[in-house]
């Protein structure tokens, strides 16, 4: 039996933990990671099957540019490098965590292209992702910098 893990990017993603546990086992377990023996498995908006919900034009603008860079840079064997609904496999999730250096926002793009870069094999789900109902964007002029800095220090190091 292969042990897997996830990763939940916020303390509020364990009240989640029964419909994503349903969607692991539902959709992306059952359907590719048994059938391809994928190392990672990673949900995506930008798959024929995937979007997203309640984004104005600029954010959704800002969120295909930013993976259009990234694309471009970085060659990454995934399309959606800012998502982090993602599965791995427990090994694979604890080598990559070991060789990780980026902090902060470009930790899971650094994942996905560590991955790539080691020859694990990525396979990717149609994913909807819609708009939080609380709260606000953390996605500012900041971040933005944090995001071009880190495609800097990924396309240099990996």
């Amino acid at each position: 039996m292969t042990l897997y893990s996830i990763i939940l990017p916020t303390y509020n993603e364990k009240e989640n933990l029964p419909i994503i546990t349903w969607i692991i086992d539902e959709v992306m377990n059952k359907r590719l990671q048994k059938q391809h023996d994928y190392d990672i498995v990673t949900g995506t908006r930008y798959a024929s099957n995937g979007g997203v919900s309640g984004w104005d034009l600029k954010r959704k603008l800002i969120s295909r540019t930013a993976n259009y860079i990234a694309q471009v840079l970085l060659r990454p064997k995934a399309s959606d490098l800012t998502g982090s609904f993602r599965l791995y496999k427990k090994a694979v999730l604890q080598d990559l965590v070991s060789r990780c250096t980026s902090r902060g926002y470009v930790f899971q793009m650094e994942m996905i292209v560590l991955a790539s870069s080691l020859g694990y094999k990525i396979g990717e789900v149609g994913i909807t992702f819609v708009d939080r109902f609380y709260g606000e964007s953390k996605l500012g002029g900041t971040e933005i910098i944090q995001y071009i800095m880190g495609l800097l220090h990924l396309f240099c190091t990996c």
